[in-house]
């Protein structure tokens, strides 16, 4: 019950500003969320430099209701490229975009999101970065690779996420394990139905795994989407066993959480890349990513503990 509640609760205005007001929030949501505002985003990638980590934007904003609002949110996008150009700042940060931010669910949304993705590429190119693609619930793969399908014509270094487990994403890693394909691997965090996905924790992990060997042994380059230190530790040997140099994959994780590991992985010459979401629709992104998957709510809390 968990679940539908916090997704109802990501729907009202009310509880929208109990949450936002009470004094306890804003520590909570500084921890995960970059700020309200570019300038915010931009101050947090500057730290995340300093410290060898390198950063993906993501401008909070999915699940859009109207085209105007579609292109507003391409048009955050085009000035936060705008900005990590002026600021020298396109060799270390690249996009993550959200196809339903562009519009992807609405009616010719395929269309209307491949349009605006496209613009988004254009100005990535500009200043020397890239975008990826994140992958939503089930419905939007199809969708989602048939766009990346199209904007690589152009953009080739243009990224995809595949979740594990997802039943699919074997064969999906298997298609996209190919030389200038980059491909983000999570576990996968939508509650989805046991028909298209693995249920228990031991299922997924060994999907993880097996889908990670298919991205190392190919011709792509990986970027290793996980907190799991299991997950960590096998990439690590699975890079040394194929004669992967640094350069050619890279770690990821969200930002703040595991700090410290980004810092260590850093460290020793491991290329890794924070997801580092802004904007000031932080609560519903906070709420969906909650109701999702529940468990998510015992692992941020958690995190307050592992952070250094």
């Amino acid at each position: 019950m968990l679940g539908p509640a916090l997704l109802a609760a990501s729907r009202s205005d009310r509880i929208r500003r109990l949450v936002s007001g009470a004094s306890v929030t804003r520590p909570v949501v500084d921890r995960f969320i970059a700020g309200d505002g570019l300038p915010e985003a931009l101050a947090a990638v500057r730290t995340l430099i300093a410290q060898g980590v390198e950063a993906t934007l993501d401008h909070l904003g999915e699940d859009v209701t109207d085209a105007a609002q579609a292109h507003r949110n391409r048009d955050a996008y085009l000035r936060l490229l705008e900005a990590l150009g002026r600021e020298g700042l396109g060799g270390h940060a690249e996009v993550s975009v959200k196809l339903s931010a562009f519009g992807q669910g609405l009616p010719d949304g395929h269309d209307l999101a491949l349009a605006g993705a496209r613009r988004v590429c254009e100005a990535a190119a500009a200043i020397g970065t890239t975008v990826t693609l994140d992958m939503e619930d089930h419905t939007t793969v199809d969708s989602t690779l048939a766009i990346l399908a199209e904007l690589r014509r152009d953009h080739p270094r243009t990224g995809a996420v595949l979740q594990a487990y997802l039943r699919r994403t074997e064969d999906d890693a298997r298609a996209l394990a190919v030389e200038g394909s980059r491909v983000r691997l999570v576990k996968g965090a939508y509650k989805e139905p046991a028909s298209v996905a693995y249920q228990s924790r031991r299922d997924v992990n060994l999907a993880y795994a097996r889908c990670l060997r298919i991205l190392m042994a190919g011709d792509g380059y990986p970027m290793i989407g996980s907190h799991d230190p299991r997950m960590i530790e096998l990439a690590v040997r699975l890079a040394d066993g194929y004669g992967r140099s640094s350069g050619t994959y890279e770690f990821q994780m969200l930002y703040g959480i595991r700090d410290a590991e980004q810092r260590r992985l850093a460290a020793e010459g491991r290329r890794i890349r924070a997801y580092v979401p802004y904007g000031a629709d932080w609560y519903g992104y906070f709420m969906r990513r909650l109701a999702e998957r529940p468990a998510n709510l015992a692992f941020f809390l958690r995190s307050f503990t592992t952070r250094h």
